[in-house]
């Protein structure tokens, strides 16, 4: 299956968002289909390779859509993301400044009718017939086309309701000139004045989405242009960092940042990795290590050699996750998009409704109430340019019209459609800084519901890299560690790392592997050159299931007080026990304080753990958990089984690293997922820390919550502004207060929810 991500113009509303999505789904070679208001861009698979989705752009194109693939290249993405930036901008700026040099000449009119500028032309009504159509023919013209191509089309949208309350507006100006005995208001000023509103609405809106986005500006800013190359005569020469190939070697001073991802050959310093991985302090670096794209070099020149470059290296995949978690919607976010879509259709629903109902219902019910609301308000019957809609009517169709075309104006399906998108990107930028990658919006609302963790042990809570403490035998140490560390060399388990780094300290020569089989959770069996009878490695308990025999002296050693808090591992030849290896884990430096920060959020937390009783209780005793909250001696179905018990209460998310740890990770309600686990834990997790610290859960679950309540915040504004303009603007108020809505403030409050919208989501801060 494909992925496809395109690049999306055109799309203002959550109506777009339908619109687009409605044509995605049509085809029946695509499926997972998310569109982003925010980020304008579309997600897809494609079920077959090969299929030309040239058909699929042509469509959207047609329905108002332009749309191109995105452009898997890193580097040319970081260099055309700030090209369209920049020409956006520019673009919107200049129809903005037309727009409200327009509306600087409709006011200059409006000081000239009233006798404050002597200029008979400027406060005439031709000439604000003139300002009025030069708005709509350059500034509106992009607006009015695409809304009246998509009510053609039966797909309205935020431009169609824009589009019909202007022309409406301008139309019953320009009858009420030509054909004065028709009694129509006079109105040129409010189609200027309207889209002088939208546009400069839409401006900050675009201005307050930016910097919504602004974490992955701030990756992309952290790749550097250029890279110090030796060429084949060991000389320096500066080249272009897209030039770079996989085995070249190249130079990076003190202060420079990493240009891809690299192996290092000569040279040690300390490097900045914060961007990356959230990790405040800086890491040593020596030769054989690996440095990530984007981190930065902070005190010595290192000599380094290209591994992954463009599009391959960890900054990239990184940048390219987050946008893709920015693609996937909480399902709070499909509810608001699907009403953002219908939205437009009550609105013109709505805005019928009004124009039949003051036409022919509103004279039955109060025959007088126009002569009324004149001398409550105190406005003259004429053909004023300083009246706001519906109040000059001075019969029911003129109202009719004007209230109807104030509903059209003050609708507001983008503050829907940007709910919940601007927050779910803010939210993920700031989760990133932190070093905590949330995979998909839907994540965080799942994460918002979590109330209980599970915790692995070994390499989650303890750092990750055991260590061999000592030994339990009276044969030799290092033969027993021989046989152990050969048996366990095709292992990538945390403590067969530890024995092979024991035996290469001590200079031992390891066996050759005839063959071996794993039980996951229990140990390690096989056959080795030069040793007569099957080796196992593994747990006490799993060696006597297999007719190892153990001493109750040897028992009695392993439960002691002194070795609670060690793994004791044991190695045997055949049905003897040869020894045991005690081997060390030390805990994580932030496991007691993020504990503390977790019981303070009032989460239920367990530790889950393979290793034995008397470790399990130790490490328990010391983060002051409860015997109730420890589980030991589990085994990978074991773990999985007692998780799903839990979940019959709670919403569980499972912490943890390992392999073993991948069917719980994935059967978890949430999955988390140490950056220093295992690419399978990752695989199956649905929140990865990058950094080696903790700490980021406690962020990442407190983060969520306030994600969620901004998302509710926003939803509350969105409906709430619309629940009480919309029937303000029908002339709700009119009969019994006189009071009616001008459709440029219409406008303006319209612009003012969809920025507040945006500065909602922008005020997401924690401690």
């Amino acid at each position: 299956m494909k992925n496809i991500q395109l690049n999306i113009s055109g799309m203002k509303c959550g109506g777009c968002v339908q619109t687009v999505e409605k044509i995605l789904n049509n085809y029946k070679e695509t499926q997972n289909v998310n569109v982003n208001l925010l980020t304008e861009s579309a997600y897809f698979d494609i079920k077959n390779n090969n299929y030309d989705i040239s058909e699929i752009l042509q469509n959207l194109d047609e329905n108002g859509f332009p749309s191109k693939i995105s452009n898997d290249d890193f580097l040319e993405k970081i260099n055309k993301a700030d090209l369209n930036k920049k020409y956006k901008w520019l673009n919107q700026w200049k129809k903005l400044n037309f727009a409200f040099i327009l509306l600087l000449f409709s006011v200059l009119g409006h000081l000239a009718e009233g006798g404050y500028i002597n200029s008979p032309f400027l406060g005439s009504i031709s000439f604000h017939a003139i300002i009025a159509t030069t708005a709509l023919a350059f500034p509106g013209r992009p607006i009015i086309i695409k809304g009246f191509q998509s009510f053609i089309k039966n797909r309205p949208n935020m431009d169609t309701l824009v589009a019909l309350g202007v022309t409406s507006a301008y139309s019953t100006s320009l009858l009420s000139v030509i054909f004065p005995q028709t009694g129509f208001p006079c109105f040129f000023n409010e189609p200027v004045m309207l889209l002088g509103f939208i546009l400069l609405g839409r401006f900050l809106e675009d201005r307050a989405k930016f910097q919504t986005g602004s974490s992955i500006s701030e990756l992309l800013d952290l790749q550097p242009e250029t890279a110090y190359l030796f060429d084949k005569d060991n000389n320096l020469k500066s080249v272009r960092v897209n030039t770079l190939q996989t085995g070249d070697e190249i130079q990076v001073l003190a202060g420079d940042r990493i240009p891809a991802d690299c192996l290092v050959i000569e040279g040690e310093s300390f490097i900045d990795v914060s961007h990356i991985t959230g990790e405040s302090e800086p890491v040593e670096v020596k030769q054989n290590e690996n440095l990530l794209n984007g981190t930065l070099n902070l005190n010595s020149t290192l000599r380094l050699k290209v591994i992954k470059v463009g599009s391959e290296t960890s900054l990239a995949k990184l940048v390219n996750l987050i946008e893709s978690v920015q693609s996937q919607k909480p399902p709070i976010q499909r509810l608001a998009d699907i009403i953002a879509g219908k939205f437009t259709y009550f609105v013109l629903s709505t805005s019928i409704f009004s124009f039949l109902f003051w036409w022919k219902i509103a004279p039955n019910l109060w025959p007088n109430f126009l002569d009324k609301n004149q001398e409550l308000i105190g406005l003259h019957s004429n053909h004023s340019l300083h009246n706001s809609l519906g109040s000059s009517a001075d019969n029911p169709l003129s109202l009719a019209i004007q209230l109807s075309i104030a509903v059209l104006v003050i609708a507001c399906p983008c503050a829907l459609g940007l709910a919940t998108p601007t927050v779910i990107t803010v939210a993920s930028g700031k989760a990133a800084k932190k070093g905590i990658l949330f995979k998909g919006g839907d994540k965080i609302e799942i994460a918002s519901k979590i109330n209980t963790i599970v915790f692995d042990k070994t390499g989650t809570l303890t750092q990750g890299t055991p260590y061999v403490v000592d030994y339990i035998s009276s044969s030799d140490k290092n033969h027993i560690l021989k046989v152990a560390a050969s048996v366990e060399s095709q292992s990538r388990h945390p403590i067969a790392n530890a024995l092979i780094r024991e035996a290469k300290k001590e200079e031992i020569d390891l066996l050759e592997i005839k063959h071996i089989r794993t039980e996951s959770g229990k140990g390690i069996k096989g056959i080795l050159q030069d040793i007569e009878g099957e080796v196992k490695v593994g747990n006490l308990k799993w060696l006597q299931n297999n007719g190892v025999k153990i001493t109750d002296d040897t028992q009695k050693i392993v439960n002691s007080e002194d070795f609670k808090k060690y793994t004791i591992i044991g190695v045997s030849i055949g049905n003897n026990l040869l020894g045991c290896i005690l081997v060390g884990d030390l805990l994580r430096q932030d496991v007691k304080s993020t504990f503390e920060q977790l019981r303070k959020d009032r989460f239920n937390i367990y530790i889950f753990s393979g290793d034995r009783q008397n470790t399990v209780l130790e490490l328990g005793k010391t983060l002051k958990c409860d015997k109730e909250q420890l589980k030991w001696e589990l085994l990978p179905e074991e773990k999985l089984e007692s998780l799903e018990q839990l979940k019959n209460n709670y919403q569980v998310a499972m912490v943890g690293d390992g392999i073993n740890d991948a069917p719980a990770l994935a059967a978890s309600t949430l999955g988390v997922a140490v950056g220093s686990g295992t690419q399978i834990a990752k695989a199956n997790a649905d929140i990865v820390l990058m950094g080696n610290n903790l700490s980021g859960i406690s962020y990442a679950f407190r983060l969520a919550k306030e994600t969620i309540k901004k998302i509710k915040q926003n939803l509350i504004w969105a409906f709430g502004y619309n629940l009480i303009a919309i029937p303000l603007a029908a002339g709700v108020l009119f009969p019994k207060y006189g009071i009616l809505l001008s459709p440029s403030i219409a406008a303006l409050l319209m612009a003012i929810s969809s920025i507040t919208v945006v500065l909602n989501a922008l005020s997401i801060e924690l401690d």
